[in-house]
């Protein structure tokens, strides 16, 4: 197979250049693509319409075999877009939707629950979570598994909505400790908010972990290199680019749609998560 496999990453061009999760799943998709003859082609696109707009292109023009589409989103219209264009596509994320598309799923809910564990494991009873946009199907399936985790363990569950960008994630993260009870722990979705938060909050005097615990998801060099390393949740993005990678050459083959799982999540231990503080109290005269 010659040919292109197109990804449209809608957003702003510096937000998405500094996501490292992006990289490494665009690497994993060509360790499987490039010996077919194949490559992917990365476009930033500012919105939706405009991502629209390319695939119509592209299908026109024959300049892709298929597309690879990501961040899902509640009532998402570009699967029956694409169905309509008759462009071949694979989705990475749950779809709800009428169109036939074989995607790969990862275990989102399962992720944060696991997070929530580990937490209560550690004494936390309030925990923070500064997530991406409310609108993408994985952020409420990660909403979910927080809050069903928190239910199940007596550990109360504070979020605030962000955007994925550093100052985004560092804004929220003062949110949440302004808060009444303030969290012991904060999870954040990705690896670029919690690092900028980190630096944000012990430039302010604020001890990591001593007094608050922080968790990323998405491991990646930005977790290893910040002062404490930061723990993370770690879904082999590399591999989940793999798995996309072969279903791309599954649907071009002509086989039939279907879900795949992807990578398993394991959590990546480092400095910047300990124990619950203890909590002071009163002494008795």
């Amino acid at each position: 197979m010659n040919g292109l496999i197109g990804l449209v990453l809608s957003g702003a061009a510096p937000r998405v250049g500094v996501e490292p999760f992006f990289m490494e799943l665009v690497a994993g998709m060509e360790e499987v693509l490039t010996p077919t003859g194949a490559s992917v082609l990365l476009l930033v696109s500012p919105d939706v319409r405009s991502e629209l707009a390319t695939y119509r292109r592209w299908t026109a023009e024959k300049m892709v075999e298929a597309v690879v589409v990501v961040n899902l989103v509640h009532g998402d219209t570009r699967p029956a877009r694409l169905a309509k264009l008759g462009l071949p596509a694979v989705l990475a994320g749950r779809y709800a939707g009428p169109e036939p598309f074989t995607s790969v799923v990862t275990d989102d809910a399962g992720a944060m629950s696991a997070a929530v564990e580990l937490l209560a494991s550690l004494g936390h009873r309030v925990v923070g979570r500064v997530t991406g946009p409310a609108e993408l199907v994985h952020t409420a399936e990660r909403t979910a598994g927080m809050r069903e985790a928190g239910d199940r363990l007596g550990v109360e569950v504070r979020i605030v909505e962000a955007d994925y960008t550093a100052e985004a994630g560092a804004r929220a993260a003062r949110e949440l400790l302004a808060g009444s009870p303030k969290p012991t722990a904060v999870v954040f979705d990705n690896d670029v908010m919690a690092a900028a938060a980190e630096e944000d909050l012990v430039r302010a005097g604020v001890r990591v972990p001593a007094e608050v615990s922080l968790l990323a998801c998405d491991d990646s060099a930005l977790c290893e290199l910040a002062i404490p390393p930061l723990s993370a949740m770690n879904i082999d993005v590399h591999e989940h680019g793999v798995t996309i990678g072969r279903a791309v050459l599954e649907v071009l083959s002509g086989a039939p749609r279907r879900e795949h799982a992807g990578p398993a999540m394991r959590i990546q231990l480092r400095g910047s998560t300990a124990r619950a503080p203890r909590v002071a109290t009163p002494s008795r005269k």
